[in-house]
């Protein structure tokens, strides 16, 4: 069970992500409606608290790595690429997360994760129910597949706020 993180806005990685300055037009325009900027850093903070059960961290932020490069997003695969330098993690899955396929990593979990992250990035239409099947059979909990289901999605919303804002910031100047 995760508790209730209170939101800063000064940790909110959207704002850090994009390089919005508190007082700034961008800024107070991303917080006019600030329930909205407080619920994606909860989002954030609830997918990737180390105490989630059912996911490692290290998987979650593998998969958002793998999701940030398929999308074309460097700005926001470097973010958790930083996060997963801090951790302990296998070279080997975080080569394939940043540049490689996950056929490359052995029959097991991180490999099913990844390519359910690919079918839902690029071709989500083939995140069907064969797709979802893959999952339980690698060893994946049916909560952890909704965890990780939610983790894609929230991870492809983020990276279209970041750009949309960024787009914003470089047409305002």
């Amino acid at each position: 069970m995760t508790t209730q993180v209170e939101y800063n806005i000064d940790n909110d990685v959207i704002d850090k992500l994009v390089g919005l300055q508190a007082g700034s037009s961008l800024h107070a325009l991303r917080h006019q409606r600030e329930k909205v900027a407080v619920a994606t850093q909860g989002s954030y903070d609830t997918l990737f608290d180390p105490a989630l059960e059912g996911i490692g961290l290290d998987e979650r932020l593998l998969v958002a790595l793998y999701a940030c490069r398929l999308a074309g997003a460097t700005d926001v695969a470097a973010h958790y690429r930083a996060r997963l330098d801090a951790l302990p993690a296998d070279a080997v899955q975080l080569t394939v997360a940043a540049s490689g396929e996950p056929e490359q990593l052995p029959a097991g979990r991180l490999r099913a994760m990844l390519i359910f992250t690919r079918a839902l990035t690029e071709r989500p239409v083939e995140g069907d129910k064969a797709a979802l099947h893959t999952l339980p059979a690698a060893g994946i909990s049916t909560p952890a597949v909704v965890a990780l289901s939610q983790l894609i999605a929230f991870v492809s919303y983020q990276i279209r706020v970041v750009a949309g804002l960024k787009a914003m910031k470089l047409a305002s100047n």
